[in-house]
């Protein structure tokens, strides 16, 4: 079983053929390798996005997809193939393969060497979209209300102002048409140039300004789209987003919407930590 699985997920496909390479038991369940597949795998690494969910039919029948997770193996067969946390090295690791590995409740019997059909949960993978986009433009607007906080020059995102959201993210997690993502404004950061002198007072304002980005970002109606540097799943991955004021491309490795008029109405919510260390952003659309 040698060479990457070929994804389609970064198009917004939603369905496909493949052939099963393998099946192999995993706790709570069992995993199907296949040769390509339409289903986005959470990332073991940054887990922002769940996975995907659907079906997988064999021979007429139906099996359920209840997760989806990364796996890698070395080429050389000098170890198993390793699923999720437990992957020893970095991916892009010379001499080793990546895969998607889909879960299945039950034994599905054998299916290597099988063709078989997936799909997936269009209107799960839709809201998932619709959240990573944005969660991705909601970081963008937070940055530029936070710019005028930073005396020190500090790496920009994609729009020129200073990256907050990427120096002091500490987790991020997409739900159905909404993110969730906490900030630390620890030493670190202010050692960088941040400065959080008042950051209370002001929050209500850097919200209402956060809201008034995102809200003329979804009237323009932009172009979004994941543009990938290979088919396989170990190819890097970025969010691209055609705003009028500038062309946006960030890593990222999750699905998007195609627009951003799809998001509709759009709210974030900032919220201080009670010691002022901490930072939190809900956004949700609808």
């Amino acid at each position: 079983m040698h060479g990457n699985t070929q994804v389609s997920f970064p198009s917004g496909a939603l369905t496909g053929e493949a052939d099963v390479r393998r099946v192999l038991p995993l706790e709570g369940g069992f995993g199907v390798v296949c040769d390509s597949t339409p289903f986005h795998p959470v990332d073991h690494t940054w887990p922002d996005q769940p996975a995907d969910r659907g079906v997988l039919t064999a021979g007429g029948t139906a099996y359920p997809v209840e997760d989806c997770l990364i796996g890698a193996a070395p080429r050389d067969g000098s170890a198993p193939l390793a699923v999720g946390p437990a992957i020893p090295v970095r991916r892009g690791e010379e001499g080793w393969d990546w895969y998607v590995v889909h879960v299945l409740p039950a034994d599905p019997g054998p299916l290597t060497g099988q063709r078989v059909r997936l799909d997936v949960d269009a209107g799960r993978r839709h809201g998932l979209s619709a959240g990573h986009t944005l969660c991705e433009l909601a970081g963008l607007a937070l940055n530029r209300m936070l710019a005028p906080r930073w005396t020190k020059e500090a790496k920009p995102d994609a729009l020129g102002a200073p990256d907050f959201d990427k120096l002091a993210i500490t987790d991020s997690r997409i739900s159905p048409r909404a993110s969730v993502d906490h900030y630390r404004l620890g030493k670190s950061l202010r050692r960088k140039g941040f400065s959080a002198q008042d950051l209370a007072a002001g929050l209500p304002g850097i919200e209402a300004g956060v809201n008034a980005l995102l809200s003329g970002w979804v009237a323009e109606d932009a172009p979004v789209g994941v543009a990938t540097e290979g088919p396989g799943i170990d190819a890097p991955r970025h969010f691209r987003c055609g705003l009028a004021e500038g062309e946006v491309s960030t890593p990222c490795g999750g699905t998007h919407v195609t627009r951003t008029g799809e998001l509709g109405q759009v709210k974030i919510k900032l919220e201080l930590s009670g010691d002022g260390t901490g930072l939190r952003m809900e956004a949700a659309c609808s």
